[in-house]
């Protein structure tokens, strides 16, 4: 184990399913599977109780924002009565999705691959403190920008700069979406029709994996 790895250990990350094998990825890395239509709805089961209901909804539209505004991809909120493609869930512990989150300093959040049942919805776990604009804490916004980006089909990127890349990086002030998530997005879905297009990657830079669910894991400082 070299003094890298060591270091490397110390560091928020996004994880996945014990049982799930670690791979090598060659920069940003699609699952297989997409939304078939452009136009998705999203809805909040529950609200964090660490920051207001408004933040929480300006933070979560903030995050959708990164994705549509590089690729033709829409959100709108929906009331949870009217099957929405993407469920917002605070909890913690088991929430039935026999994934149980594990407490603080452990996984942070975990989202599902879009498809049929929890496809696309994504969890938090709320026995972490979810804070906004840089306060003391679990950066809301950026969490859930990760996500989404499994929920929307990526998987993580080998792009240390990527919002892919599999560690938490926290808050960020000014962010945004870098060169490697706007090419993994556009390959999927294709640029924003109102923007100029973005250069998507060649095909065999592209590596895909087929998983249900990825986590964002935080570990304690060592």
């Amino acid at each position: 184990m070299t003094s890298e790895t060591r270091a490397r250990m110390s560091q928020p990350r996004c994880g996945v399913r014990d049982d799930e094998p670690q791979q090598s990825l060659l920069r940003f890395a699609w699952v297989g599977t997409k939304w078939l239509s452009t136009s998705l709805t999203y809805s909040f089961l529950n609200y964090t109780t660490d920051i207001p209901v408004n933040d929480t909804r300006e933070a979560i539209e903030a995050a959708f924002k990164l994705w549509s505004d590089v690729s033709p991809l829409r959100f709108t909120k929906v009331d949870p009565s009217s099957n929405p493609d993407i469920n917002i869930l605070f909890s913690d512990g088991e929430h039935g999705d026999n994934n149980p989150f594990d407490g603080p300093l452990g996984v942070l959040a975990h989202a599902f691959y879009p498809g049929p049942g929890f496809g696309g919805d994504a969890h938090f776990d709320e026995a972490e403190n979810f804070t906004i604009n840089g306060g003391p804490g679990i950066d809301l916004f950026q969490v859930a920008a990760h996500e989404f980006g499994h929920s929307l089909g990526l998987n993580h990127s080998s792009d240390p700069a990527a919002l892919m890349w599999p560690y938490y990086s926290g808050y960020i002030p000014n962010f945004m979406l870098p060169q490697d998530d706007i090419n993994g997005i556009q390959y999927i879905y294709g640029s924003n029709p109102d923007a100029p297009s973005t250069t998507s990657a060649p095909d065999n830079e592209i590596h895909e994996r087929n998983e249900d669910c990825l986590c964002i894991r935080r570990k304690p400082d060592i």
